[in-house]
């Protein structure tokens, strides 16, 4: 009889089949996910900002790598928007399109998902992504045209700010508008605590970071999670009221409307 693994041993295999989920699932990084069950998503929304944070990383070092070789604030902008996009191959920006097409439709639930489900972008989904992409290419160029600095620890706070926006739109008591698909797959996974704990550290840790820059970016950083936080809320409980639940599509929406508004409260001032 194989004896029950330790508490310790077993604590780390979960994180480690949480961050496998996580950065799976939310990149296109080569990551193996070993488990789909509900353990592991739990793990995994939980550590959801931790593949912002990463993502994050990597869309600052192209804009300040065009930065240093002289390119304007503008381009240094663009790329910061484009990598997160190109390491998640769009998935987010797909979906705010397709929840954009579903919400605009004014269908009934079942015909809304319907929408949702197709391949093509309609009118309300094309409207959608080019009024958040402009207005994420405008803040961070504005930020990187005030300071290098202050536009790295943008586009990284946004970033984590968006896989947070996840990890509290997966919490218990949030059903799932299907019962297949990632949406089901990770709704109402997370415990109400355990997404409040997450959410005070990456705020915390937001804060921490705006330090570095001086006392007015400490409220700015802690804002713009809250405030991110904030406009995901509003956009989860449309969708629950207009859907019946949520689906990949609403969680990619979600992402895309706290990482846009994260970067707007931070490029104001």
């Amino acid at each position: 009889m194989t004896p029950p693994p330790l508490p310790g041993l077993r604590l780390r295999g979960l994180l480690a089949h949480g961050l496998r989920f996580a950065f799976g699932t939310l990149s296109v990084l080569p990551v193996k996910v070993s488990r789909w069950d509900r353990e592991a998503a739990r793990g995994g929304m939980l550590c959801a900002p931790l593949v912002g944070v990463v993502l994050g990383c990597g869309a600052a070092f192209a804009a300040l790598t065009l930065l240093f070789l002289g390119a304007a604030p503008l381009l240094a902008a663009v790329a910061g928007a484009a990598v997160p996009a190109v390491l998640t191959r769009g998935l987010h920006l797909d979906g705010l399109a397709d929840t954009a097409d579903g919400l605009g439709s004014g269908k009934p639930a079942e015909d809304a998902l319907r929408i949702m489900k197709q391949s093509d972008i309609g009118p309300f989904g094309v409207i959608t992504l080019v009024f958040v992409l402009v207005a994420q290419v405008a803040a961070l160029s504005r930020l990187y045209d005030d300071s290098w600095a202050r536009g790295a620890l943008a586009t990284v706070v946004s970033a984590a700010a968006a896989r947070l926006a996840l990890t509290v739109a997966a919490r218990t008591g949030v059903p799932a508008a299907r019962p297949e698909g990632l949406g089901a797959a990770v709704a109402g996974v997370v415990p109400v605590r355990g997404a409040v704990a997450v959410a005070l550290a990456v705020t915390g840790v937001a804060a921490a970071a705006g330090a570095l820059l001086g006392t007015d970016d400490i409220a700015r950083a802690a804002l713009a999670a809250l405030a991110a936080l904030a406009a995901a809320e509003l956009l989860l409980r449309h969708c629950v009221r207009r859907f019946g639940g949520v689906t990949g599509d609403v969680f990619g929406g979600i992402a895309e409307t706290a990482a846009t508004t994260a970067l707007v409260v931070l490029s104001l001032g």
